[in-house]
């Protein structure tokens, strides 16, 4: 079955943030892209929720219901109570009208079908069927238990979801309907597959085809006395509406990721009994469900928005009798390799850590530590190049080698002209002993500062500058490079003093070369002019000649 999360790879950036974020690292990298997988995967959404770019995207659904919308069955819109929270001043009988606007026969609040679960709690804590009872109606919840905790599966209450739950009581009602649940929730999605929910909205979803069909949610005020369910999307919420004997069970309330996992952790020491115990996945319950952290998130509105909904009495709705609405919890669990020791030390050697130390457990390649980045890259689901410390420490060593080996100096600064780097044909050339002597400085220390002040003016590179400096007693010949994007310039030093002290030579020589070809010349103009005399030529003749003779010489000599 195709993954209700799907990644666009294209929009990838590698950036991590989905690994990190993700509670049970269900991502693999390859090929520099991320991979949801599927079977390890709980459907929570964070990793939609936290990309940056987009790349994460949630199955729509909205095709299938316009589908649906169009024949002549009955279509009934089960809607979660937090569409209080994300439409403001919104109601069950605007909902309802908008709903109908757009095709629907008919919407209902999900809440009854809460009603009829809390209700199936209440008889579990009555009879003392388990000592521990988790709360099902996170489907997140069950696939987190069911697949990466499956010791623990028998705590799971065997009740279906509020979702399950109402869509069996609408089909009971209208066998004919089809079922649309519509609310903040991705793992709903995975959910509905092979139950009484024909399709799956998620919230924003919807507003976008009220968008599409240009209709507008209006304004409900007044509040409803019916549905203490209608607080089960806040944390607490659940324990709130039942009817609690004192039979010695404790309740207890836990929501977000990390306190989940820590919760079950302490479930599997062994040291709870007698104790029910809510979980909801999203931090602070489904009213800060991936759809509203990523769209409109304001949890501290939310609650308020359900809460001021939450009335006294239940929805009066007959409690089914069949069994209908128990369930088995039998997702695989996932079978994961473990590395042994020296599988797991080879894989850190790589990775350029040797000792304990080196494991910096930074988190950038979103694993907690070294170590879970190991057993990663063991089972394929992580490469060595996700480690950014020791990535950049080999670009550094090879950037570094690259330098320090190449024949002209380089100083590297940045656009207050304070010295960044410099590689040791720079230091040699202008006698640092210590890269840390000039580090930060400015570089007026060591260079002079008028072409850096051009090239940061005009933005143009300077090429093949050529100056003699005192300080060192060197021609060099400087090329200076302005990146605008890192804010670096970057000068290219070259030693052209023996150059320098050649051509200098050369240009003596051709000076003293011309002078005696002068004296000569003149010597050869006396000579010729007698010589002219004897042949009947004139003198002035002669003397021209031997002028352009001598103008020759002098080019020939330059």
């Amino acid at each position: 079955m195709p993954s209700i999360l799907n990644l666009k790879n294209a929009d990838c950036r590698y950036c991590h943030r989905c690994v990190r974020r993700c509670p049970v690292k269900a991502i693999r990298f390859s090929a520099r892209q991320a991979h949801i997988i599927t079977d390890e995967c709980i459907y929570c959404g964070q990793c939609f929720v936290v990309c940056p770019q987009g790349a994460k995207e949630i199955v729509d659904d909205t095709e299938r219901v316009r589908v649906m919308l169009q024949s002549e069955a009955p279509v009934i819109a089960s809607i979660d109570p937090s569409f209080y929270a994300c439409w403001n001043n919104c109601g069950i009988n605007s909902i309802t009208k908008a709903l109908k606007e757009l095709g629907f026969t008919d919407a209902e609040e999900t809440a009854r079908g809460a009603t009829l679960v809390k209700r199936e709690y209440e008889k579990q804590i009555a009879n003392k069927e388990q000592s521990i009872i988790i709360s099902s109606s996170c489907h997140s919840i069950n696939l987190l238990i069911e697949k990466h905790y499956p010791d623990l599966r028998k705590h799971l209450s065997p009740v279906v979801s509020p979702m399950i739950a109402h869509a069996l009581e609408i089909k009971k009602r209208i066998p004919e309907a089809k079922v649309v649940f519509i609310g903040p929730c991705v793992s709903r999605k995975d959910e509905a597959v092979g139950t009484a929910v024909d399709a799956v909205l998620t919230f924003e979803e919807l507003d976008q085809m009220f968008l599409a069909a240009k209709i507008e949610i209006e304004p409900e005020f007044g509040e409803s006395e019916a549905g203490r369910t209608r607080g089960f999307p806040i944390a607490g919420g659940i324990i709130k509406s039942m009817d609690l004997p004192d039979n010695g069970y404790t309740y207890l309330s836990v929501s977000g990721t990390k306190e989940c996992i820590f919760a079950l952790k302490d479930l599997q020491n062994g040291d709870i009994e007698n104790c029910f115990i809510e979980m909801s996945l999203c931090d602070g319950g489904c009213i800060n469900g991936p759809i509203m952290e990523k769209y409109i998130n304001s949890p501290v509105r939310h609650m308020n928005a359900v809460l001021k909904n939450v009335g006294t009495e239940d929805f009066d709705i007959p409690q089914p009798e069949d069994g209908s609405l128990f369930m088995q919890h039998n997702v695989p669990a996932i079978k994961q390799q473990m590395p042994t020791e020296a599988e797991i030390t080879e894989i850190l050697h790589k990775l350029g850590k040797y000792k304990p130390e080196d494991e910096l457990n930074c988190g950038t390649c979103g694993y907690n530590t070294c170590r879970d980045k190991a057993i990663a890259i063991f089972r394929g689901n992580a490469d060595y190049t996700m480690c950014l410390p020791a990535h950049t420490e080999r670009a550094e060593r090879f950037s570094n080698k690259i330098l320090n080996n190449m024949p002209s100096g380089v100083v590297v600064v940045n656009e207050d002209l304070e010295v960044q780097q410099l590689n040791r044909t720079a230091m040699k050339l202008m006698n640092i002993d210590h890269e840390s002597d000039v580090l930060g400085d400015s570089v007026v220390r060591i260079l002079d500062t008028a072409p850096f002040f051009s090239v940061l003016e005009s933005g143009k590179t300077v090429k093949k500058r050529r100056g003699y400096f005192s300080d060192y007693d060197k021609y060099f010949e400087q090329t200076i490079v302005y990146d605008r994007s890192s804010h670096i310039l970057i000068d290219i030093i070259s030693d052209v003093t023996e150059e320098e002290a050649d051509s200098t030579y050369k240009k003596k020589l051709g000076r003293e070369t011309a002078e005696i070809a002068d004296r000569v010349v003149e010597n050869q103009m006396r000579i010729v002019q007698e010589i002219a005399s004897l042949l009947g030529e004139t003198t002035a003749e002669t003397k021209i000649a031997l002028t352009k003779l001598k103008e020759s010489m002098n080019l020939n000599d330059n």
